[in-house]
């Protein structure tokens, strides 16, 4: 069964409210357009390794919740199939940003790319998923 096309950003900010990973750890979901979501990180201690830089896995998690946003903001049923991330540099400033566009979507597949930038548009991470439809 499929939910009505929700049309404002404060409605999906309300149902995204359930994940609670990413929205507990500080995920704000910016912007959303067809097959697209513009989501970010305002990074604290809790976000940085032994070393003092940005944990690997706060930028996988906010390019997974912009990927979940872009993929079920429309609709909820997609899932991540594959996911696969690559670093690209160290985080610098205050802020992470994360960019999913749907480059294909079929009836029960598509494919996402994600691009997580720090604050002043340096690259630090390109992800691409493969989501499925549930349902």
């Amino acid at each position: 069964m499929k939910e009505a096309q929700i049309k404002t950003l404060e409605e999906v900010k309300k149902i995204f409210e359930n994940d609670r990973f990413a929205t507990e750890n500080g995920m704000v979901i910016e912007e959303i357009g067809d097959g697209y979501a513009r989501c970010s990180l305002l990074l604290a201690d809790r976000h940085r390794n032994a070393m003092g830089a940005v944990m690997g896995g706060a930028s996988f998690t906010l390019a997974d919740f912009a990927f979940a946003v872009a993929a079920n903001w429309q609709g909820v049923g997609m899932v991540s199939l594959s996911s696969n991330i690559t670093y690209l540099g160290a985080a610098k400033g205050e802020r992470l940003i994360a960019e999913a566009v749907c480059v294909k979507g079929g009836r029960s597949t598509g494919y996402y790319r994600i691009e997580v930038r720090d604050e002043s548009g340096n690259p630090v991470a390109a992800v691409t998923t493969t989501g499925f439809r549930k349902g």
